[in-house]
């Protein structure tokens, strides 16, 4: 099982990255790679109650690799974690088969809650690079998340999430909003042209007010 196991995850970066040229480099240079193998060990003692000996071994792994595991997390066959540099999987995080994770990904919880807390990300899915997965809910098998989309809703299958919060864009195949990349709004700017608008009118309504003084004073006269 164990080697089945690490030829899958092996045979995963060959599949992902065109940049993997030979099995030893692969065996030797990849800290995805090596924060799986360690997570591999620290989840069977986890999984036998040695959680001290299990937490250990995923902070080494962290130390060595920059990629932070809890033993607890169920991870399936084939997960690539490409660089990885800074990629957290919370306790209960499940990930699927044939899974794609990049730097700086969060698989994490939203608070201080009991139980299921973390995502289960299922089979064939993309988490693209700052992507912050938070909550205990599901993100469809063969969806993708963009990069540094914020996720605390459930995702179906086969849908492109993007944005902060992460909003579904793709569905299907089928487009299902109009949101361009290269225009995404600026809260702060439309804040600020709230409150130009709102000075204009009670400008133009002083102004008006004035008027009227003024015509009240030449009858008087």
């Amino acid at each position: 099982m164990f080697f089945q196991q690490l030829k899958r995850d092996i045979e995963a970066v060959f599949e992902r990255d065109p940049a993997a040229k030979s099995v030893w480099e692969v065996i030797l240079c990849y800290p995805g790679f090596h924060a799986i193998q360690f997570h591999r060990v620290a989840h069977w003692l986890y999984k036998k109650n040695w959680v001290v000996l299990a937490r250990f071994i995923s902070q080494l792994s962290r130390f060595l690799t920059g990629i932070e595991i809890h033993p607890g997390a169920k991870i399936g066959q084939g997960l690539f974690i490409d660089h990885g540099m800074g990629v957290v999987i919370g306790e209960t995080a499940e990930i699927g088969d044939n899974v794609t994770i990049y730097q700086g990904v969060t698989l994490g919880g939203t608070g201080k809650e009991k139980g299921k807390r973390h995502p289960t990300i299922g089979n064939n899915v993309v988490i693209s690079a700052g992507a912050k997965v938070l909550g205990s809910f599901t993100v469809g098998d063969n969806s993708k998340i963009g990069a540094g989309a914020v996720v605390v809703k459930p995702v179906p299958p086969n849908c492109t999430v993007v944005g902060v919060p992460g909003r579904v864009v793709i569905r299907e195949g089928q487009r299902v909003d109009d949101l361009l990349h290269d225009q995404i709004p600026d809260p702060v700017a439309e804040m600020l042209q709230c409150l130009q608008r709102k000075i204009e009118m009670l400008e133009n309504r002083i102004a008006q007010l004035e008027g009227r003084e003024q015509g009240r004073d030449h009858q008087n006269l």
